[in-house]
């Protein structure tokens, strides 16, 4: 659709004078913002006073900085940190500026080179580039050593600003459609748990670097690696530059310089397919009709109520958000324990099997995840044979996932403690344990349903709390004592001095581990049959 081509208008989709209009709607829609309430304003000051002092605060500190050996790496570290930050941020807050969305945008008859240009110089109206802009100006003081340093250093800094302001640009142009979307909203229940991560790797670098006695030489390599990373590459072009290595100081601001041309036109891309493409609203009346199941690995799963089954179990996993809150969880947590602990000298291979056990959890409450939905499901299960089938194809679709998982953590764990010689019996016993947890997993499913209310952060409706407790601990209680055999037999190997036969291990926990799975599918499917309607109920509460 065209809007009348008026002489303004014509003006502005030229360019001409197109950026000074968008830097006045910047800031009227920030005066505005603020007239609409008091607590409004009174909030916008506190945050930017609380920003401001703090950017203050770490220009001053990297200035204090100048002249330590390890300022390079603070600063380039620092820089790299910051532009992590203005890459998610848009992802886990949209609306915190109104002018990300340019779909507001799309009537308006302006092409895309001049509107971006317009953009990226309206998005530098605000208290983030100016914080980042701070630090930047202090981590360019802190390494500038001589005059050329200092010429590379005024390129730098707003090469640095303006590679995080596109960057967050260009993500934000790409996922619009989703972020103002309400789930794409409901997303930013992942904010809690990438937080939550972080601190953690924070935390596990702080202890690194207060045990060892190379304190911030330990970031050492970090910052050799990022300094080739944009944006960082254009303040390690700064400390280069200094100590006269001009070929990499240039190289290293050339990287800078392509990452901000490559994200301009990315930006330009998501932003002329916005202006080009049908919406939710008309996408139905514009796309051809689409028949069968999805392509690529989707048409691969077997025919039959399997496919469709595991197929509805694994798009649950990518959309819905609190299924893909908990996957997450499970899978950064069963990373992470292994790992942490391998790293910090204080780890064991067997560690490995917290990520068969993380993920296995996903196979309780299974009903639950499905809520009031699950009605449909009902509909089509009339004999314990379709119940099989539903319970066999959820498994499968877990096993998709967790199986190479599982085996990549285990290798993992096993390859930094250096302890080759166990990683048959560590993979048995992960696969041993998987296979337990699918089946205690299909057990509690049909014995305890509970129901996962859709809206705000708890997992579990009132009054169900107890059933939820005892579906997760009483399942992996039983799933701990149907690892027994396995766990029995590593034991024995090892005190009977066989571990030369330790091998063995990985076969006969794979096979045990689908054994018990199989029995458990085929036991709990006859109680799945008999209690549809308890079930329903219960997974439908709230």
């Amino acid at each position: 659709m065209t809007a009348p081509a008026t002489a303004p208008a014509t003006a502005a989709s030229s360019g001409t004078g197109l950026t000074p209009v968008f830097v006045r709607l910047k800031l009227s829609l920030l005066r505005n913002g603020l007239r609409q309430s008091s607590g409004r304003r009174a909030a916008y000051v506190a945050s930017a006073v609380v920003a401001l002092l703090f950017a203050a605060l770490q220009l001053l500190g990297l200035i204090l900085l100048r002249g330590n050996e390890h300022a390079a790496t603070v600063s380039v570290i620092l820089v790299a940190v910051l532009a992590l930050g203005w890459a998610v941020m848009p992802l886990f807050f949209p609306s915190g500026d109104e002018t990300l969305d340019p779909t507001r945008l799309v009537m308006l008859p302006l092409r895309p080179r001049p509107l971006v240009r317009a953009l990226l110089v309206a998005s530098l109206v605000g208290i983030g580039p100016l914080f980042t802009l701070c630090l930047a100006l202090g981590a360019v003081i802190a390494v500038a050593d001589g005059g050329a340093a200092v010429a590379v250093g005024v390129v730098a800094v707003p090469l640095t600003l303006l590679v995080c302001v596109a960057l967050a640009r260009a993500v934000a142009a790409a996922n619009i459609r989703l972020l103002t979307s309400r789930k794409g909203r409901d997303l930013a229940v992942l904010s809690g748990l990438v937080i939550a991560v972080g601190a953690q790797v924070v935390n596990f670098g702080a202890q690194r670097l207060g045990s060892s006695d190379a304190g911030l030489g330990e970031l050492d390599p970090a910052a050799d690696v990022l300094g080739w990373i944009p944006p960082s590459s254009a303040l390690s072009a700064v400390h280069a530059a200094g100590e006269a290595r001009y070929a990499t100081a240039v190289a290293q601001l050339a990287l800078s310089g392509a990452a901000l041309a490559l994200l301009l036109h990315l930006w330009q891309r998501s932003l002329t397919r916005l202006m080009t493409t049908p919406d939710g609203s008309t996408l139905a009346a514009a796309e051809p009709s689409r028949e069968g199941r999805g392509g690529g690995l989707f048409a691969r799963l077997p025919a039959g109520r399997t496919g469709p089954v595991m197929e509805r179990t694994l798009r649950y996993v990518w959309r819905d958000p609190k299924t893909k809150a908990a996957w997450v969880t499970s899978l950064a947590i069963g990373l992470i324990v292994p790992l942490f602990n391998a790293l910090q000298g204080t780890g064991s291979v067997y560690f490995a099997c917290f990520a068969a056990g993380m993920l296995g959890i996903q196979m309780y409450n299974q009903f639950g995840q499905d809520t009031s939905a699950f009605w449909m499901v009902a509909m089509t299960i009339s004999s314990a044979r379709d119940a099989y089938e539903e319970l066999r194809a959820r498994a499968l679709a877990l096993l998709v996932i967790t199986l190479p998982y599982a085996t990549l953590v285990t290798v993992l764990t096993t390859a930094l403690l250096g302890e080759w010689q166990a990683l048959p019996e560590a993979l048995g016993l992960s696969f041993a344990l998987l296979g337990a947890m699918l089946t205690t997993g299909a057990w509690s499913s049909a014995r305890f349903p509970y129901s996962i209310p859709q809206q705000g952060y708890k997992n579990v409706a009132p009054g169900q709390a107890g059933l939820a407790w005892i579906s997760i601990l009483g399942g992996m209680i039983a799933a701990a004592v149907l690892c027994a055999p396995v766990l029995a037999l590593t034991i024995w190997l090892h005190v009977a001095d066989h571990g030369s036969l330790s091998w063995v291990l990985l076969p006969v926990g794979a096979l045990y581990g689908a054994a018990v799975t199989a029995a458990g599918l085929r036991l709990a499917a006859p109680r799945v049959a008999r209690r549809l309607p308890e079930i329903l109920a219960a997974v439908s509460k709230g």
